[in-house]
């Protein structure tokens, strides 16, 4: 389908709280930070922290700040210009990450664009040069009740992040499918994936994994319904609002 105009991303972070913990996932685009790729992202200026801390989580209270994976527009709120350096946004928290997918962005790949390699230096380095930053395997266990999810391909050890809580559970997706109509069709790939053929395993995975259950699938980039059950529909699947 051909669109008329600026493009237009939508991009979500999520609080979870949880046994007094109050965690925070994919703190996206931030302010500040030039961004080349989508002009819309470029030098934003929004009222994000205000919002954040009407929602009562506070930067300085942020126990965990969560990546599914490193790129510019999952980091960029990790810091925030003060003083001409970029400082942790979330001074107090722990940044847990994929220790694999850490040192994918280090080496510095050919194969990146300018922005995802300026995300990693000015939204990922200040915070790991902080001493903030743990490094994980993916599957890690941030605390009782919250983990990662293997979902490889979108990057080489994207992770989406499974919530389990009082015989209920939900599933940030993170970048594995950007859109409900992947879900609907895993095989359909997307042209940021790092590795299409992996990610589509993984989308495939996630969808027969959590069809038909009660699992709330929570969509990164989804714009409303946000979040939804996957249901079958004859020999695919559909996302469904649980306001339907």
């Amino acid at each position: 389908m051909m669109m008329q105009g600026v493009p237009r991303g939508l991009v979500q972070a999520f609080v979870i709280l949880i046994a007094g913990y109050t965690i925070m996932v994919d703190p996206g685009v931030g302010n500040g930070k030039r961004r080349s790729a989508v002009p819309g992202w470029d030098d934003l200026h929004t009222d994000f922290i205000s919002r954040l801390q009407a929602t009562g989580a506070a930067p300085g209270e942020v126990d965990y700040v969560v990546d599914t994976h490193l790129h510019f527009d999952h980091v960029g709120w990790h810091t925030e210009l003060v003083d001409g350096a970029w400082q942790p946004t979330f001074p107090t928290a722990r940044y847990v990450m994929s220790a694999g997918e850490f040192g994918y962005w280090q080496s510095k790949p050919d194969n990146e664009i300018a922005d995802q390699h300026a995300g990693f230096t000015d939204s990922v380095l200040p915070i790991y040069e902080a001493g903030l930053v743990d490094l994980v395997n993916d599957d890690h266990v941030v605390i009782d009740g919250v983990r990662f999810m293997p979902t490889p391909g979108h990057t080489p050890h994207h992770v989406s992040v499974l919530i389990e809580s009082g015989g209920q559970s939900a599933v940030i997706t993170g970048d594995v499918a950007h859109h409900p109509c992947q879900l609907a069709h895993p095989d359909w790939a997307s042209t940021s994936d790092f590795d299409p053929d992996l990610a589509r395993t993984s989308r495939m995975r996630l969808v027969e994994r959590f069809a038909d259950s009660d699992t709330l699938i929570i969509g990164s980039h989804y714009s409303d319904p946000v979040a939804g059950r996957i249901q079958r529909a004859g020999t695919s699947f559909r996302l469904v609002s649980v306001q339907d």
